[in-house]
């Protein structure tokens, strides 16, 4: 919750911070005196913004089940059942978090960890990870997405998510409706926004859409060096989470739906869009531990 609170409350300071100099350099009045409320705009933005992003969050857990397939293992089957779930409460407890969901599901070697909050969170392993690697190599990607929970990432990413839509609906309608006044100069119509609000407010929601999602995904690479190292932590040696990695680079990576990559072990292509860095830094950054 304090997690919540900073970022929600850092939103109203740099969306305060952005009404008070639109007022200063008299942004503000222009666009007021051309049908624009900022203050309503502003309000808008932040429901927009925050509203679909803690929604999916809330429902994330349930999505990732459904979307997946994954099967939560209420009663152990088998001894390698036996075995992820004793290996995901042992890394819990060391985390000082609540024993999340265990589940598996079948396809590719990947793994992903989801939930709202990190006291009851899921954590996921696919049949093609235990199948393709050594017990010890799954323990430590296990301990990878027990790392992502104990660190709020789940949460971490969804308010940083919210926080760029709230810019990219508040400066595109904001920009829109400056276009649309300028090219509607010395017009008499009062008729609300024309074709220049619609048009240059879709293009920059395009446009700043893709600024924001590099950024979100900057900030997800950056979790999964963090996570690395806690898996290397509740271990006590980085060597298995090396070997992991390591392995990893050499298989075809698990296709997660698009709303789970973010949380899986395995991103996808394109360096600026990647929500995973590639394995070479994250070995090496485990090896400067």
């Amino acid at each position: 919750m304090k997690r919540i609170f900073l970022f929600v409350l850092t939103n109203f300071a740099v969306m305060a911070v952005l009404m008070v100099t639109t007022r200063l350099l008299g942004v503000d009045r222009y666009l007021t005196a051309n049908g624009l409320n900022m203050t309503a705009l502003a309000g808008f933005s932040l429901v927009m913004g925050f509203g679909g992003a803690i929604i999916s969050l809330l429902m994330s857990k349930t999505m990732a089940k459904a979307s997946t397939g994954a099967q939560v293992i209420t009663q152990p089957r088998n001894a390698d059942e036996a075995w992820i779930v004793q290996t995901v409460q042992k890394f819990a407890d060391k985390a000082g978090i609540g024993m999340p969901e265990v589940a598996i599901y079948d396809g590719a070697p990947n793994a992903f960890a989801t939930g709202a909050f990190k006291n009851s969170a899921l954590v996921a392993v696919s049949t093609g990870l235990l199948q393709s690697m050594t017990r010890e190599e799954v323990e430590a990607v296990i301990g990878h997405e027990v790392a992502h929970v104990a660190n709020g990432d789940m949460v971490t990413m969804t308010l940083i998510q919210g926080v760029m839509n709230t810019f990219v609906v508040f400066l595109s309608r904001v920009i829109g409706y400056a276009v649309d006044s300028f090219l509607r100069r010395g017009s008499d119509s009062n008729s609300g926004p024309g074709i220049g609000y619609m048009v240059t407010t879709i293009v920059l929601d395009i446009l700043l859409g893709f600024v924001a999602a590099i950024i979100v995904a900057w900030f997800s690479r950056q979790r999964e060096f963090r996570a690395d190292a806690g898996a290397a932590n509740f271990m006590g040696r980085k060597q298995p989470m090396i070997n992991a990695l390591a392995r990893l680079g050499g298989l075809t990576p698990g296709e997660l739906p698009k709303t789970m990559q973010a949380m899986g072990i395995a991103g996808g292509l394109g360096k600026l869009f990647s929500t995973h860095p590639p394995m070479e830094d994250r070995i090496a950054a485990l090896q400067k531990l």
